[in-house]
């Protein structure tokens, strides 16, 4: 007994990859993923309301739970622009049927001030709370979700872009990309969570042929689309339509590369950009010149293609 109670520890130590592994069934539901696993520590919404943990976010409800800070010029902007789009296509079940949490890894900073303000920037709407607290229970919290790792200190954002989403009622859990595509993370989020019909898909039987593969187009809509649009209008980020006709091609091509570093210089255009688009940090996405290449091709193919519908 001794010897199981043990391997239990050790399994709980890695919550985040077991629960993944064994998915729903008898051995999670009601299993050790409750009141006597997570921490109750005490959280700050960004209205000011103090929460317990377990007590007031988790109990009986389903969540999707992030890491994020506001200051992040890595991950957290294209984080939580792609959680924005999938809490508009699960609509109304966002704050019902699945509540939505991001947690500040930088809690001095991170204020309840500045996570309203922050959340404002990205139009986001009910259910889904931003949550500071004392950074040793913020640690507490992220080690009991799985959020946090070995790799972290040497990862230039502090954190992976990770997403637990979990069923506390039955104890099943599992682990996403938080900046995979909003329209399959929704749909994740459904299907783990047993909704019927929550998100339309098309027909496998309605594919003629193979769809073809534009890898520009892909890195926009993996990479762009949850900021930005060519030719419909500005987002949380400014459209796109002819943008290296606007400005230098050279100086677009560097800024998508690495936006960061242009602010840190001070560069007025840069500077202009993130006073216009109320200080939202565009994240720095590691990109190779080889893909800054594809999307600026993509980003002009579809320029030509909004002027010449305009005509």
């Amino acid at each position: 007994m001794r010897t199981q109670h043990r391997i239990r520890i050790a399994a709980v130590a890695t919550f985040a990859a077991t629960a993944a592994l064994l998915g729903p069934g008898p051995a999670l539901a009601g299993g050790p993923w409750g009141a006597d696993y997570f921490p109750n520590v005490p959280l700050t919404t960004q209205d000011g309301k103090v929460v317990r943990f377990y007590d007031d976010l988790l109990k009986g409800k389903s969540v999707a739970i992030n890491l994020i800070y506001t200051h992040c010029s890595a991950s957290c902007p294209l984080e939580t622009a792609k959680m924005t789009q999938v809490q508009r296509i699960l609509g109304d079940r966002v704050g019902k049927d699945i509540f939505f949490y991001s947690i500040s890894i930088d809690p001095k900073n991170d204020t309840p001030e500045v996570m309203k303000a922050y959340m404002q920037k990205y139009h986001i709407g009910p259910g889904w709370l931003f949550l500071t607290g004392k950074e040793e229970d913020i640690k507490l919290v992220a080690k009991k979700l799985g959020l946090s790792s070995l790799t972290d200190l040497s990862n230039r954002d502090g954190h992976m872009p990770s997403l637990m989403i979990g069923n506390e009622p039955t104890g099943k859990w599992v682990r996403q990309s938080a900046v995979d595509n909003p329209r399959f993370l929704a749909a994740q989020m459904a299907n783990f969570l047993g909704w019927r019909n929550a998100v339309p898909a098309r027909s496998y039987a309605e594919l003629t042929e193979p769809p073809k593969i534009d890898e520009g187009a892909r890195l926009f809509s993996s990479r762009c689309a949850s900021c930005h649009t060519v030719g419909k209008g500005d987002g949380i980020g400014p459209d796109l339509a002819n943008v290296t006709k606007r400005r230098d091609h050279c100086w677009v091509s560097r800024y998508i590369a690495e936006p960061d570093k242009l602010l840190e210089e001070k560069d007025p255009v840069a500077l202009e950009l993130f006073a216009k688009y109320k200080n939202v940090r565009m994240p720095n996405l590691s990109l190779t010149p080889e893909e800054v290449a594809l999307l600026l091709s993509y980003v002009e193919t579809q320029s030509r293609a909004v002027v010449a519908q305009a005509h």
